[in-house]
This record gives structure tokens, sequence and C-alpha cells, in this order.
């Protein structure tokens, strides 16, 4: 199956819903979203994207959508990770706003009308919930998020109080310029952030759990301090790798040639011996790292140009132009 073009809006909401063996929790979920939306008159779509769930979810979903039409029951060919879902979902979404929200009933769908609200009312481009009074197990839930909230908030520009929270609502523009992979999607108000998006959190409702368990422990925030790396390398030096190689390679290649002369002017000058010098060694090392860490800045660099000049991506996003009285936004 072809992951169609982004298409033209067709309705207000999208809603995405990354599903991986929730078949306990769909019917009771599938309510309480059209419970919450269909009193406020919205045109909305309920993206279920099945993650290559091994229990009966994607035949839920199909018996769901027979009595509620809003569903667009998708069925992945196997388990691509929660990120991929949610860009499938991306993807496949129509709504000029895109929200996201956990399958397993811990997020509360009532609080999706109030983050629209917001996004709408002060033209932000994200809205991300905070789980304050979180339902969950300190040790193996908590105690990891709150490790990983504080490392990110301190790397980005971006301090939020809850990273993990899945619960967000997007503009469809500012949904449309994410690219995920890996694991990359707690990191969305981040990236975002790189294109210049207008962010802020709310406190939402967070429940505990009904049916089934956890898929994330402790060992996920080592995950999160990979995936940091990446994402402040690409928000920082994506469109110059250069800087971050070259100014290693210069200064590494400096000391060991530094250190080489200074052995040099011993050996000439003083006679002192360098057989037995093991700064000699580290000279030479310092030196051949300091070469490779050049090079690899300028094979990052073509790199990062095929990549934009092949895609005619710009490397730069607009917000709105303003001409002669005319201001239009940019779509």
């Amino acid at each position: 199956y072809a992951v169609p073009k982004y298409r033209e809006s067709l309705m207000e909401l999208s809603v995405i819903l990354p599903i991986y063996n929730e078949s306990e929790s769909l019917p009771v979920l599938i309510k309480q979203i059209s419970d919450a939306l269909s009193p406020h008159k919205l045109a909305f779509e309920i993206l279920c994207i099945d993650d290559g769930s091994t229990d009966d979810s994607f035949s839920i979903l199909r018996t769901l959508s027979e009595s509620y039409p809003e569903i667009v029951a998708v069925q992945l060919r196997r388990n691509f990770g929660q990120t991929a879902a949610m860009q499938a979902g991306i993807d496949l979404s129509r709504g000029q706003f895109v929200t996201f929200l956990d399958a397993d009933l811990q997020n509360d769908p009532a609080d999706i009308p109030l983050m629209l609200n917001k996004i709408k009312s002060e033209k932000l481009d994200i809205v991300a919930g905070w789980r304050k009074d979180r339902q969950d197990t300190f040790l193996s839930r908590r105690l990891p998020s709150i490790i990983a909230n504080r490392l990110i908030s301190a790397t980005t520009s971006v301090k939020l109080h809850d990273y993990g929270c899945s619960l967000k609502v997007l503009t469809r523009e500012t949904a449309k310029l994410l690219k995920l992979y890996g694991e990359m999607h707690r990191f969305i108000p981040a990236l975002a952030d790189w294109n210049g998006a207008r962010i802020a959190e709310v406190p939402v409702n967070h429940r505990a759990r009904q049916f089934g368990t956890s898929k994330y422990g402790i060992g996920r925030t080592i995950r999160v301090i990979l995936d940091l790396i990446v994402v402040m390398f690409v928000k920082k030096f994506s469109t110059k790798p250069m800087h971050v190689f070259g100014l290693t390679g210069l200064l590494t290649f400096g000391c060991g040639f530094a250190l080489c002369v200074w052995l040099t002017m011993e050996k000439l000058l003083w006679g002192h011996p360098l057989g037995d010098r093991p700064l000699l060694l580290l000279g030479a090392l310092l030196i051949v790292v300091g070469a490779q860490m050049l090079s690899m800045g300028l094979i990052a660099d073509i790199l990062m140009r095929t990549y934009f000049e092949s895609q005619e991506k710009a490397i730069y996003t607009i917000r709105e132009v303003c001409r002669q009285n005319h201001q239009e936004e940019i779509q």
C-alpha cells in the first residue's frame, strides 16, 4: 500500500491513535472520543493505526467502523513502533489540526476541545499536554519520565514539563513539516521548534491504565539519551555539519601537531630520546584523528547539500509574507 501525498484538508480535526494490542480499550476509547468531540460540531476523523497488533485489535476496529463512520482503520504490515505509526497517521490525515492520543485510555479525550480552542485562540502551532497529576507507578514510569524530561529540557531550547505525554494538538502545517524516524515521537516539540513553531503546554487529565500492561520501563531512559544526541545534532548542525566535525578536527589536529613539534625540538635541540615517549604516539594519534574528523566534515557537508538540493528542500521555513498591505499565510 503506497502512502498518498498529503491531501487537501477536508475536515477540521484528525485524531491519530497508534495502537498495539489494545483490543480491550478500543470500544471504550472510541466512544469517549466521539462523545468528547461530537457536541462541538467538529468535522473530524479518527485514524486508528494498528501497529502490527498480535491480538484482535484490527478486527475490533472493523466492527467499530460500522457504528462510527469517523474511523479510518489502518493496519501496518508489522510492528514498526509508535513513531512510525504516528508518522503514518500524519501522512494519511486530512484535518486542519492533528492530535495524537494514546490508545490505553490514560489520556482523556475530553481535553482535546480545550487544547484545540487554545491553539486557535492564541494562534499557536503546538499545544502539548502535561500530565501534572500522573497516575503511574513511580519507579517504572514516573522516574524514567522525570529523568528524560530534565535531560531534554536542559539540552534544548524548549522547556516542557512532560515530553512523554502523547496528547498533543498540532496545526496541519506543523505536522506536514515533521518527518519522524526511530523513536523521535517524544521529541516532536523540539523538532517543531527547529522550524520556528510556537509552543504552549497545558495540564491535562491522566488516568490509571485499565487494561493490559505498559510497553515502557526505566530502560527507555538510555534510548532517550541516544535519540537526544541525534535531535541535538539535527537541530543545530544539520545544515552546517562541517562546523562540528571541522572544529573538532582542527582542535585535535592542532594539539597533535603541537605535541609533535615540541618533541621534534626536544630531539634536535637537546638530544632527548623519543623512542620511549608515549607523547609521540599520542601526538601521531591526534593528527590522524583530526584528519579523519575533517574528512568526515567534508563528506557530511556534501551529503547535506545533496539531501537539500535533490529534494528541492529549503533550509528555512516561512510563516507569512506581508506585501503592500496584503498579508498571506504560508501553507
